[in-house]
């Protein structure tokens, strides 16, 4: 199977990168060791304005940890001199400055480093056994934490797949979307035995967030390719519907308590809904520049939403079309991003601000509240609720999942 790159770029490209890239005039790379193999190497996964974003030496260590986990074509030697180079050269540019707003709740924010370094941890789930799970996205693995012991289990998946979204069935089982490799994968966790089922349209490469509705049906996303799939566990069967606006980006999922699956359009200022025939509908969201990221959907069925490009909050009334938004606390450069509805609020995180925040905002009061997260966080990317109500992340560049634990 011909290698699938970091980003969905093939490694082959890297592996066959001309010697002559790094000798064009690349002014933005300042002259020094690694350069050339900067240049050389990491152009064939990325656009090489990627790595001019810059990140702290924790986060360089992060990245190139995750670099090294998908195979990047540098050897052990190198690594030192890489990391070295892109640290002096690239560091984190500012980022707006955490607002941290005071308020009535207490919290405990606890988090777990994970086994593997360059994880890069993208979706959490709570099981109903009360463990704390993850994709490790970069490192080819789901895992398993239990809070109350701290012990960890990995599950190798198999290379290049990138698992990215996960859910657990009414058996137990670990579904997840193999982002990379375009399939859903099904984890018996018993047996540690993987089911893949591939996607039956070539141009579906991307499977991405994922759900189980109340009937037991899975239901993703597919970013890039545009799609929203649905499979029935029972047959294998898949079907797949492509929205009506182009590019849309399908991304976070959640599901009303009348069995009824939303989603996000990540490439719109939209919200849609889609049926079992397979029938998308889609809401208009009052700013063309809004995109919303993540969705999370509140007892009394009201959608809510994380606007990353804007730095709001937005909830929409499906049954009116209503749409109401609030600035978030550290401003329209804060990107909101993971998001959930439990104990009476919203909460969500700020991937933008500086430290990462968790968010509360409470419905009723119309009042935020917020705190930064210990060691940064660095991108939680989605959230997810536990067994007892608490807010669960993961933190992607921390290398870390963690609860919010609400104190009563």
């Amino acid at each position: 199977m011909k290698p699938v790159g970091l980003f969905g770029v093939g490694l082959a490209a890297a592996l066959t990168a001309s010697a002559a890239l790094a000798q064009q005039d690349h002014p933005e790379f300042p002259p020094g060791p690694g350069r050339d193999t900067v240049l050389s190497i990491c152009s064939g996964c990325h656009d090489l304005n990627r790595l001019t974003a810059g990140y702290t030496p924790r986060g360089w260590l992060t990245v190139t940890n995750m670099m090294r986990n998908f195979g990047a074509p540098v050897s052990d030697g190198e690594w030192d001199t890489v990391r070295a180079y892109l640290i002096r050269s690239f560091p984190e540019k500012p980022r707006p400055p955490a607002v941290l707003v005071p308020g009535p709740v207490d919290v405990r924010i606890m988090n777990w480093p994970l086994p593997t370094p360059g994880s890069r941890p993208h979706d959490p789930m709570s099981a109903r056994d009360g463990s704390i799970w993850w994709s490790g996205q970069l490192a080819n693995k789901l895992g398993r934490l239990d809070p109350a012991t701290g012990k960890f289990k990995e599950y190798p998946v198999n290379p290049m797949s990138a698992p990215h979204g996960l859910v657990e069935d009414r058996d137990g089982n670990v579904w997840f979307t193999g982002n990379f490799r375009g399939f859903i994968g099904k984890l018996d966790v018993k047996s540690g035995e993987i089911k893949e089922i591939n996607l039956p349209d070539p141009r579906a490469k991307d499977p991405h967030t994922i759900a189980i509705d109340h009937n037991g049906i899975v239901w993703f996303s597919v970013q890039a390719g545009n799609f929203f799939g649905r499979l029935d566990p029972a047959t294998g069967a898949i079907k797949l519907a492509t929205p009506p606006t182009r590019n849309a980006r399908p991304y976070g999922i959640a599901i009303n308590s009348q069995n009824v699956v939303y989603f996000v359009e990540f490439g719109a200022a939209k919200i849609a809904t889609i049926d079992n025939d397979m029938k998308i509908q889609e809401f208009q969201l009052p700013d063309p520049g809004a995109r919303p990221r993540r969705i999370a959907i509140s007892p009394d069925d009201m959608i809510w939403y994380s606007d990353y490009a804007r730095g709001y909050l937005g909830r929409l009334d499906p049954k009116t079309g209503d749409v109401r938004e609030w600035p978030s606390p550290s401003g329209p450069k804060s990107l909101p991003y993971g998001i959930v509805s439990t104990k009476g609020a919203i909460w969500y995180s700020e991937s933008g601000a500086n430290p990462n925040t968790i968010v509360r905002f409470d419905p009723k009061t119309e009042k935020f509240q917020s705190w930064a997260i210990p060691g940064g966080g660095d991108i939680v990317r989605n959230m997810t609720v536990d067994r007892d109500s608490a807010p669960i992340m993961a933190n992607s560049l921390e290398n870390q999942v963690g609860r919010v634990e609400v104190k009563d």
